[in-house]
């Protein structure tokens, strides 16, 4: 399994650890707000990070995202 996909994983898991999310849950907000794309575009910078600052920079990511788009709840 290519790093990037083990670090994708280790991700999700991790938010839907913290936030007590189903997987299907956790995966569906990280498909519908294009998480898992960012984790792609910065994974050389993001895979030397811990877990809180990884599951902190993604909830950012997803704030940021909401209020961006039309209709969603902040």
């Amino acid at each position: 399994m290519p790093e990037i996909t083990r670090f994708k994983a280790f991700c999700l898991e991790k938010y839907k650890c913290t936030h007590n999310l189903k997987g299907n849950e956790a995966l569906s907000l990280f498909n519908q707000y294009g998480v898992m794309s960012y984790l792609d575009s910065f994974y050389d910078v993001l895979h030397t990070y811990g877990d809180n600052y990884l599951v902190a920079d993604i909830d950012e990511f997803i704030a940021e995202r909401r209020i961006s788009m039309p209709g969603e709840k902040a």
